[in-house]
């Protein structure tokens, strides 16, 4: 980075990026444009640490840009809102090579451009420890926003997307493996169910929520918004080969991933019993009377997902 320079690498990143139809202006001015025909925008921001949400021995840059933007894009599915646009803060240290911040810039553009976003401007600075701050804009076509606070006793707990994949590829890399294949792919590039967040909203979905920290974690905190009680079923969900492998040959219970494991960026809501669910959403649960989020039932003694400060 230093011998090119901040502006240098600057114009070597913005070269790479591509604009979507809701670019109206891109990088080049002090503030992008973007279209908002709804008249409302969905915002929301997510940081990457080195050394704390990735590291550079585990993945690539461009993967490392894939999971950035994935964080935050999810966001903004949860929401029932169509993602627009990014805009991303880089810091790092002066003696990072040039090719992994562009190939960073290659993931971030290319995850976005699944759903039709931009990466439109952001800023960059010199920190001795690299950081990746993402900010995602959204659209919501003109339906409310899928809250937190909107589930109601009867409801039907439903998740579209993978789950449990991702904390088992963390497990696998943090002891040192790179195999299976499938799990630590699964880390290093989320398959995030971007239509299912429109979709349920069109749906009449009641609550929603991104699961990024752990299934029953992010479950837990629709049941306070909401007031309620809601109940996951362990059957609701089939334990693949290469996890179940993986989880005996580490001495792992396969469901701590599928329950407490998160960045696969599933995305789990809640619907009124008389809504068809379509094939992406599948049930997992109930929403009944009470406080708290069990399992089968009862109380559960396992972890239920990540704190950065416990």
């Amino acid at each position: 980075m230093a011998g090119i320079g901040e502006f240098g690498l600057i114009g070597r990143v913005t070269a790479r990026l591509s604009m979507g139809p809701t670019t109206v202006l891109g990088p080049g001015d002090d503030a992008a444009v973007v279209a908002a025909p709804d008249g409302r925008v969905v915002a929301c921001t997510d940081v990457l640490v080195d050394g704390r949400h990735f590291r550079r021995d585990w993945g690539s840059a461009r993967e490392v840009g894939h999971r950035a933007a994935a964080a935050n894009l999810a966001d903004v599915a949860a929401m029932g809102a169509v993602p627009t646009a990014l805009l991303v803060a880089l810091c790092m240290p002066a003696d990072l090579e040039t090719s992994w911040a562009e190939e960073l810039a290659d993931g971030l553009a290319a995850e976005a451009a699944t759903v039709g976003a931009s990466v439109v401007g952001g800023d960059m600075s010199s920190s001795p420890t690299l950081t990746i701050a993402v900010t995602a804009l959204g659209d919501l076509g003109g339906r409310a926003p899928v809250v937190r606070s909107g589930a109601r006793p009867g409801d039907v707990l439903a998740l579209a997307g993978r789950i449990g994949y991702a904390a088992a590829g963390l497990t696998v890399l943090s002891r040192g493996f790179r195999t299976p294949r499938l799990l630590v792919e699964a880390y290093r590039r989320p398959q995030v169910p971007y239509p299912a967040g429109p979709q349920a909203a069109q749906l009449g979905a009641t609550s929603m929520i991104d699961v990024s920290d752990g299934l029953l974690a992010d479950l837990g905190h629709v049941a306070r918004a909401s007031g309620v009680a809601i109940d996951v079923r362990r059957d609701a969900f089939e334990v693949p080969r290469q996890m179940a492998d993986a989880a005996q040959a580490l001495g792992v219970d396969a469901y701590t991933w599928i329950l407490a494991g998160g960045e696969d960026h599933a995305l789990a809501a809640t619907f009124p019993p008389t809504v068809a669910l379509p094939p992406q959403w599948r049930p997992i649960g109930t929403v009944t009377d009470g406080v708290g989020v069990t399992v089968d039932g009862g109380a559960y003694d396992g972890p239920r997902g990540w704190d950065h400060f416990r």
